[in-house]
């Protein structure tokens, strides 16, 4: 027998912790911590989940909804996760000045991994999250398959459309996040993004800056991709060149050194990076000629895309890189963000008169695409997760069986 247990997850986004036990033994899928945790909350694992004995914890991808919890484990536990996501986590500790202070043991997609009476095959699929996972889990002759958080409009789509066109045989369970259900946030495919801001970039005067997070490397690429064909040159902050750094054995992804590419060294995060001990990686870039300073940006606008977080902004204003009417800047993250904490960004762009767009498409699958890829799967059960609307949207789904949290199915 294989008990499944939701102990958080079943009603919320993010905040994953699911366990799957058989014989004894037992397997963590995530530790996400709640998207609406405050800061400084600590001890957030689910009251339901017993710390005793042992367990292997599996991470689908690095987010922090999915793996923020890693270090309230007990000791003993392992934890395993794909080799750039173990890279991604220590990475984002690092600049909120934490530590995952554990072994982290790699597997490599499509290879399975013998965990006791566990056999788990890790699928590399489509996700705003780099090197994000589904997880097909085998025991005691019961599968079950664990979607992480994917989509089916990215990059990596193809991920998906492979899975789904020869699906795992005889999935008892299929664990499938809803995260898209009852909204309407867009789900453009990547490519059709870079055509829009190719189309933004030829037609803007001035500078375009955009806003979009640095671990979202899809939309890097994009901008990137984008930038070159308008005949701009990206220009990226410290953060945002160490991630592509640091993935450059697990893709093909721009560098620095590109054509067209360039980082710009700001004072405060230059600042940031020594008080890391990571001077040599600011000095190594300042000069490589790779780097490009702020006041560089001022003059030549027309042939700038600037990355702009909250943070830089400071320090544009010292270089004199301040928004006028002949530049445009692009929100293009989740527009919940902007509303939550972007006031002083808005204001800083709006006030020279810079003109605003979205540009943007949904780290997760859309409402339709879930239901494709269920359908696809044909499990026998369908265990809803990561989602606040799936009991209003559970039509035309197959074979639903409704866990809440703390609740256990045995199969």
């Amino acid at each position: 027998m294989v008990d499944l247990t939701i102990h958080r997850s079943s009603e919320q986004i993010g905040g994953n912790c699911i366990e799957i036990a058989c014989a004894g033994e037992r397997l963590i899928l995530d530790v996400g911590r709640p998207l609406d945790a405050p800061n400084d909350a600590t001890d957030l694992l689910p009251a339901s989940l017993d710390r005793a004995g042992h367990a292997h914890v599996l991470i689908s991808h690095p987010h922090l909804d999915h793996y923020g919890l890693l270090e309230e484990l007990p000791a003993s536990w392992t934890i395993h996760s794909g080799e750039a996501s173990a890279k991604l986590m220590r990475l984002t500790a690092g600049i909120t000045g934490k530590v995952i202070d554990r072994d982290i043991l790699p597997w490599r997609s499509g290879q399975p991994l013998d965990l006791g009476r566990f056999r788990v095959t890790p699928y590399l699929t489509d996700h705003s999250a780099f090197d994000a996972y589904m997880l097909l889990i085998e025991a005691a002759g019961k599968r079950i398959l664990y979607s992480g958080d994917f989509r089916i409009h990215g990059r990596k789509s193809a991920l998906v459309d492979r899975m789904m066109s020869s699906p795992p045989a005889a999935v008892d369970a299929l664990l499938m996040e809803g995260t898209n259900l009852g909204s309407t946030k867009p789900t453009a495919h990547e490519s059709d993004l870079e055509a829009d801001f190719e189309g933004l970039f030829g037609r803007t005067k001035g500078r375009v800056f955009v806003a979009w997070s640095a671990q979202n490397v899809d939309r890097t690429v994009t901008l990137y991709r984008a930038a070159k064909k308008a005949g701009r040159t990206l220009v990226v902050d410290l953060y945002t060149a160490e991630v592509l750094e640091m993935l450059a054995e697990h893709g093909r992804l721009p560098q620095p050194g590109f054509d067209q590419l360039k980082v710009v060294i700001t004072s405060t995060m230059s600042r940031m990076y020594k008080r890391k001990g990571m001077e040599a990686f600011v000095d190594r870039i300042a000069q490589s000629g790779h780097a490009i300073s702020g006041r560089a940006l001022a003059r030549n606008a027309a042939r700038w895309v600037v990355m702009l977080r909250g943070s830089l902004i400071a320090d544009y204003d010292r270089s004199g890189v301040v928004p006028d009417g002949d530049d445009a800047w692009c929100w293009s993250m989740w527009r919940g963000y902007l509303e939550s904490s972007g006031a002083p960004l808005v204001e800083w762009l709006t006030a020279g008169g810079a003109a605003s767009c979205h540009i943007h498409t949904s780290g997760h699958a859309s409402p339709a695409d879930l239901l494709a890829f269920a359908k696809a799967i044909a499990p026998k059960r369908l265990v809803p997760i990561h989602s606040f609307n799936w009991d209003e949207n559970l039509a035309g789904f197959p074979a639903i069986c409704r866990l809440r949290d703390g609740e256990t199915l045995s199969l």
